[in-house]
């Protein structure tokens, strides 16, 4: 981007700016999964939902990083479960050896997985799970376009960001970090009334 940030990619966080009004995306941080000439889609980090992953995926819950509950991923097809995962390097490396069955990688040690797969399958391979109900999607230049207009912070993530135990906090922590006015936004109250 000219303006000198971080490229749009898949890997990359985006971070609601003030100007986002939309109840669906109001101090959210979205993980961006896929990014390319279809579109792009993302899964929301800072919304836990109260519900046990056990509730829903009992045979998940063991896999499932902590606090243990479903996620808002975001307000498309909010009544399926995607499953976003990390795996573990092989020992002495920073890669693993092979994906597991079931993994689909996106960037790193990040990807998807399918939660038709046996959990025996993926328990020795996986660092964390974590599972989102919905997902956040953009048609083709939509993206594009919000983050132009200024919906949009597009900031790298930093280990600790996908995974987190605290992700309520998450959006004030990733501006917070950043260098220059992002840093100072992160002040910002949600009702600006209180300001």
């Amino acid at each position: 981007m000219a303006d000198g940030s971080p490229v749009l990619h898949a890997g990359a966080l985006l971070v609601a700016t003030p100007r986002l009004v939309d109840p669906n995306f109001e101090r959210t941080v979205v993980l961006v999964l896929d990014h390319d000439d279809s579109g792009s889609l993302g899964v929301v980090l800072n919304r836990p939902s109260p519900v046990p992953v056990g509730d829903i995926l009992h045979e998940w819950q063991e896999l499932a990083a902590p606090p243990g509950v479903l996620f808002h991923g975001g307000p498309v097809a909010t009544d399926s479960a995607l499953a976003v995962a990390t795996v573990s390097p092989a020992r002495g490396t920073t890669v693993p050896e092979e994906d597991p069955v079931g993994f689909r990688r996106l960037f790193d040690h990040t990807g998807i997985v399918d939660l038709d797969t046996p959990t025996e399958l993926l328990e020795d391979a996986v660092d964390g799970v974590r599972i989102f109900a919905g997902y956040a999607g953009w048609g083709v230049g939509q993206l594009d376009a919000e983050i132009e207009e200024g919906s949009w912070f597009v900031v790298p993530r930093e280990p600790g960001d996908v995974f987190g135990a605290s992700p309520d906090g998450l959006w004030a922590r990733v501006l917070r970090r950043q260098p220059g006015e992002l840093a100072w936004v992160s002040t910002r109250p949600a009702d600006p009334s209180l300001n």
